[in-house]
């Protein structure tokens, strides 16, 4: 990969001007709330490591919560922004166990913020989904990560996948009812609903079959990651998938974008050189610390939950959450400390900016670089 092509290189630029001036304002767009660390699933890929655990002993306090959308309105109107064009997006562990979840969810559209949720859809019936539609529910992304046998070895449980494809099928009966499938959030521009995959070596050989599954089930948007080597995952190199197989993922995105009967997308997580403008809708852009923010269950302020390593910012249980956010966030913003070691001399630092901020240990060390995996 000795260059870009003319047409990538003009939108690099683009995204360059568009990324500092998104920094300058930092405006939050998405906020995360891991609400508990408590699962019904043992996944092999989780890089939180959630367990099991009793409710009460992994779970953040609504009025807590409540308490940072307080310090996010407030901010809000200080600025003339609107809280409805950030979306809270409430995560986990797994949300589903919390049985105050409803209650949750109306208490943050009361607040004035709209939201949504990442579940792995065990938990799912249609009568939770009513109520949670009822609650303001406005997006939801369901995990799928293989047929069957592959979901049920990903996810540690069995049953998995058919409590997944049936909490699909929910969505999307809903949705399209509705008339939402496919709309954006209000004053957010989100979609209404996904369906997330974790591509592995496993579930690699399956992916034109989970497509079709997908299709058939009037799914429209379908985003997939590759998984990257954090928690669980890190103990377990099979999960990665080797530098072919990486390039074949892009490949197998592309070519269904182009067929167009479903809207397939790599994820946010690194630049991809030439295959930018091919796998997805936007120029790669790492959003944490910009126009990202979460709360950890332990009330630590950070960015996007996919990051494991400690990069937090402050904790809300002393902290005002967007005096940090708006005082606070320097390594995310400013990310010349990561030219070192292989991004040092990288002619596509200007673009790439070290990779995700997930893909970075502790020690800022590079996990791994999608441009080496191509090359």
């Amino acid at each position: 990969m000795k260059g870009l092509p003319l047409k990538t290189r003009i939108a690099g630029e683009l995204e360059r001007r568009i990324r500092k001036m998104d920094i300058k304002e930092h405006r939050l767009r998405q906020l995360f709330w891991e609400c508990t660390l408590s699962c019904n699933l043992s996944c092999r890929h989780c890089g939180s490591d959630c367990k099991m655990l009793p409710q009460a002993s992994s779970e953040m306090k609504l009025d807590t919560f409540l308490k940072v959308l307080d310090s996010v309105k407030a901010d809000c109107d200080k600025r003339g922004y609107s809280t409805g064009e950030i979306l809270v997006i409430i995560s986990g562990g797994e949300p589903l166990m919390r049985k105050d979840l409803e209650q949750c969810g109306r208490a943050i559209i009361k607040k004035g913020f709209p939201w949504g949720m990442v579940t792995n859809g065990y938990a799912m019936t249609r009568e939770r989904f009513t109520a949670l539609r009822k609650a303001g529910l406005h997006s939801m992304t369901v995990s799928l990560d293989g047929l069957k046998e592959s979901h049920d070895w990903m996810r540690g449980r069995a049953g998995s996948f058919e409590k997944a494809v049936e909490t699909i099928k929910l969505a999307v009966e809903t949705f399209e009812k509705e008339g939402s499938a496919n709309e954006p959030v209000i004053g957010v521009g989100e979609i209404a609903f996904d369906v997330v995959t974790c591509v592995n070596m496993r579930n690699f050989q399956e992916l034109k079959q989970i497509k079709e599954l997908l299709i058939s089930l009037g799914v429209r948007q379908w985003r997939l990651f590759t998984i990257f080597p954090s928690g669980r995952a890190a103990q377990d190199p099979t999960l990665q998938l080797d530098n072919s197989h990486f390039k074949a993922l892009l490949e197998f995105i592309a070519a269904t974008r182009k067929e167009g009967r479903i809207k397939a997308s790599y994820g946010c997580e690194g630049f991809l050189g030439e295959w930018e403008g091919k796998v997805r809708d936007n120029f790669y852009r790492c959003g944490a610390g910009i126009s990202v923010g979460s709360v950890l269950a332990d009330g630590s302020i950070s960015a996007c939950t996919s990051i494991r390593a400690d990069f937090n910012q402050g904790n809300i249980y002393r902290d005002d959450f967007m005096q940090v956010w708006n005082n606070a966030f320097k390594p995310y913003r400013d990310r010349e400390w990561m030219r070192k070691d292989e991004c040092g001399s990288c002619s596509f630092f200007r673009y790439c900016e070290g990779n995700g901020m997930h893909l970075r240990n502790s020690d800022g060390s590079l996990k791994f670089c999608h441009l080496q995996r191509l090359k």
